[in-house]
C-alpha cells in the first residue's frame, strides 16, 4: 500500500461538542465506563479466556517488532478484544440471554487474514454474519492511528447506538488494554464518547454516523446495504460526502451483508464483480471485491446426526457446490456437519423467509441479493420470461396506449401502460403512488403525452362512494378525463383463477426493463402470506411488502385478455415518444 503523505487540513467525523480534555501523558481511567444510561452498561464483565503473549524483553527486538505492522496485528501481544458469547433463545427465536462474553488476544482469523492479504485502496466486503470484520477494521484503524502521525481514521455506523457500541467495546477497550508500557507511549490529548485524539502524533480515531469535510485517511462504512435500504438519504450522504473524503492514497472499506437488489451497495458490488470476472486491472479508484461465504467459516457446523435434512435441502447444497465451481472457480464439498448447521440455522432464525438466510449467510455472491422463489406466485413464470428475453427494451410505437389499474384499499394505486401489436402485448411503462388523489394520477397520465385507447379499471371502480357525493371511481375519472374510454374488468371469485390467467398470457408479453423496473420488482415480489403458527405459506397474498397493487393491476390485463374485453387497435395514432428501432421485433 502506498505511503500516505501528511496532510495539513485533516477532516473530521461528526464533531462532538462534548469532548473531554485530558492532560497530556495521562490515561483517562473512565474511558469506556462513563456511560450515563444504565442500558449501555455491560450487565456482567467478560471473563478472560486467554492472556496476551509476552512482549519481547530485549529493547531492540521490541522496537523492531513495533515497527512491523504485521507483527503488531498477528502476534497477539498488543491488542485484546471482547468476543460475544452465544445467546440463549426461546422457541420463537427471542433472545433470553446474551450469553457470557470473554476477552482474548486479537489474532486475525482465516477470513480476516485473507482480507488483509488482498487489501486495496477501495474495498467492498460482501459477507456472512459474525465473521469479525468490524473488529478487524477497528484494530487496524487504531493501530494505524497509534503508529502514524497526523492521520484521521473513521468508522461509520448506521445509527448512534451501533456507533457507541463499536467505539466502546472495540476501540476504547483495545486501547485501554494495551500493555501498560506500550500504552504509556501513546498518551491521549482528548477523549470523548466518539473519538480518541493522541497527543504524541496528532492522529485520531472516531466512530460516528456521518462524515463532514477535509480528508479521512482510513474510512470504514459498516452495513452499507442496511443504510441504503433503511436510510436512503444517509446513503446519499455517504456516496457524495464520505467516500470522496478518502484520498486514493488512503483506504476505504465498505462492508455489509446484502439488503435487496436496490441501492448503491448492490450497484457497487455488481461493478466490482464485473471487474473481477473480466480480470480488469484495478486503478486506485476501483473497488476490489471481497466475498466470504458461510461455508468458509470453520465454526459454522453442527453434529450431522442432530438435524434431519430433506432431499430438497441436499439438492440445494449440491447446487451450491456446482455454482461455486462455475462462478468462483473453487471446488468445494459441503460436508454433513456444515449442512446440518445451515439447515438448523435457517429453520430456527429464518423460517418462511429463505431470502433472509441468503442475505445473512450467502453461499455465493449472487445468492446474497437473490429473491426467494418459495411462496412467490410468479417465480417460475418470471424466470421463463427473462430466459426468452421478454424483459428488454420496448420502445413506444405509433399505437394507442391502454392502461390497467389497481386502486388498493391502503391508498395505493398502480398503473401499467400497454400497447398491442399483432396480438403481441408490450408493456412500455409502470407507475405507482400512495396517498394521492385521482387528480394526481390523471396529471401523471397527461404528462406522458400518449393517445390512450382504453383505461381498464378493477371491478370495484363501479362501486359508488358516499363520501364522494355518491360517485364511483369510474365516474370520477370520467369527469376528470372527458372523452376517454373506461371499462371495468369483471370480478373473479377465486384469486388463483386470475393468477393462472397471468401465467398463461405472460408467456407472450414483453416488458420494458427500464420504464417498468418497479413493476417488474412487484411481480417478482408478489408472494403468499407465511403463517408462523402453521409454518407454511397460506393461499392469501402477502400485502405487507407493497407488491399486491402492482401485481393486481397486471392481473387486470390478463383477465381482460382472457375474457375478450381487451380490444385490438384499429387505427394508428401518432405518439410523441417514437424511438429508433434497435431490435428485430421493432425494426
Amino acid at each position: 500500500m502506498a505511503t500516505i503523505d501528511r496532510i495539513d487540513d485533516p477532516g473530521t467525523l461528526d464533531e462532538d461538542d462534548g469532548a473531554i480534555a485530558v492532560e497530556s501523558g495521562s490515561v483517562d481511567s473512565q474511558l469506556g465506563h462513563r456511560w450515563d444510561k444504565a442500558a449501555l452498561r455491560r450487565k456482567r464483565l467478560p471473563h478472560v479466556a486467554a492472556r496476551p503473549a509476552v512482549l519481547p524483553s530485549n529493547e531492540k527486538v521490541l522496537e523492531r517488532c513495533l515497527a512491523d505492522p504485521e507483527w503488531r496485528l498477528f502476534s497477539g501481544c498488543l491488542y485484546q478484544i471482547i468476543v460475544k458469547g452465544e445467546p440463549t433463545k426461546d422457541e420463537n427465536g427471542n433472545v433470553l440471554d446474551d450469553g457470557d462474553s470473554f476477552v482474548q488476544p486479537f489474532k486475525p482469523n482465516r477470513a480476516q487474514r485473507r482480507f488483509i492479504r488482498r487489501l486495496w485502496h477501495r474495498n467492498l466486503i460482501l459477507k456472512a454474519r459474525q465473521l469479525g470484520f468490524t473488529t478487524l477494521i477497528a484494530i487496524m484503524w487504531l493501530d494505524h492511528a497509534l503508529f502514524n502521525g497526523n492521520q484521521r481514521c473513521g468508522m461509520l455506523a448506521q445509527d448512534r447506538e451501533t456507533a457507541e457500541s463499536i467505539f466502546r467495546d472495540k476501540i476504547v477497550f483495545a486501547y485501554d488494554h494495551l500493555p501498560e508500557e506500550i500504552r504509556e507511549r501513546f498518551p491521549l490529548a482528548r477523549a470523548s464518547t466518539k473519538e480518541l485524539l493522541f497527543a504524541h502524533n496528532n492522529s485520531s480515531i472516531r466512530v460516528a454516523t456521518s462524515v463532514r469535510g477535509g480528508t479521512i485517511h482510513r474510512l470504514h462504512v459498516s452495513e452499507f446495504g442496511t443504510i441504503c435500504a433503511k436510510f436512503p438519504q444517509k446513503a446519499v450522504e455517504v456516496v457524495t460526502g464520505s467516500i470522496p473524503a478518502v484520498p486514493t492514497s488512503g483506504i476505504l472499506v465498505i462492508e455489509s451483508t446484502a439488503e435487496g437488489r436496490e441501492g448503491d451497495f448492490f450497484k457497487m458490488v455488481q461493478v466490482a464483480e464485473a471487474n473481477h470476472a473480466s480480470r480488469h486491472k484495478l486503478t486506485p479508484r476501483d473497488y476490489r471485491m471481497h466475498f466470504y461465504a458461510w461455508w468458509q467459516e470453520p465454526k459454522y457446523r453442527l453434529e450431522a446426526s442432530s438435524v434431519a435434512i430433506s432431499r430438497e435441502e441436499h439438492e440445494y447444497f449440491d447446487l451450491v457446490e456446482a455454482t461455486v465451481l462455475r462462478d468462483m472457480g473453487e471446488r468445494i464439498t459441503i460436508d454433513p456437519d456444515q449442512r446440518a448447521w445451515y439447515v438448523a440455522t435457517k429453520r430456527a432464525d429464518f423460517s418462511g423467509a429463505e431470502e433472509k438466510m441468503w442475505q445473512q449467510y450467502p453461499s455465493f455472491p449472487a445468492e446474497a441479493f437473490q429473491v426467494s422463489t418459495e411462496g412467490n406466485y410468479y417465480a417460475k413464470d418470471m424466470a421463463a420470461l427473462r430466459k426468452r428475453g421478454g424483459i428488454t427494451r420496448v420502445p413506444v410505437l405509433d399505437l394507442p396506449v391502454n392502461t390497467f389499474w389497481d386502486i388498493g384499499n391502503s391508498d395505493g394505486c398502480a398503473i401499467w401502460f400497454h400497447q398491442e401489436l399483432g396480438g403481441e402485448d408490450r408493456f412500455i411503462g409502470y407507475y405507482e403512488a400512495h396517498n394521492e388523489t385521482l387528480q394526481h394520477y390523471v396529471s401523471e397520465l397527461r404528462k406522458r403525452g400518449y393517445v390512450f385507447g382504453v383505461h381498464y379499471l378493477p371491478h370495484d371502480a363501479d362501486h359508488k362512494r358516499l363520501s364522494d357525493h355518491n360517485r364511483s371511481t369510474k365516474e370520477m375519472l370520467q369527469a376528470l378525463m372527458p372523452g376517454e374510454r373506461f371499462e371495468v374488468v369483471p370480478i373473479i371469485t377465486d384469486l388463483m383463477t386470475g393468477v393462472h390467467m397471468v401465467r398463461k398470457h405472460m408467456r407472450g408479453c414483453y416488458i420494458d426493463e427500464a420504464e417498468c423496473k418497479k413493476g417488474i420488482a412487484r411481480l417478482d415480489g408478489y408472494r403468499k402470506r407465511f403463517s408462523q403458527q402453521d409454518n407454511r405459506f397460506t393461499d392469501q397474498p402477502d400485502k405487507s411488502n407493497g407488491c399486491s397493487e402492482g401485481a393486481d393491476a397486471f392481473r387486470q390485463w390478463a383477465q381482460a385478455k382472457e375474457n375478450g374485453t381487451l380490444r385490438r387497435p384499429t387505427t394508428h395514432h401518432k405518439t410523441p415518444k417514437k424511438q429508433p428501432a434497435t431490435h428485430w421485433r421493432i425494426a
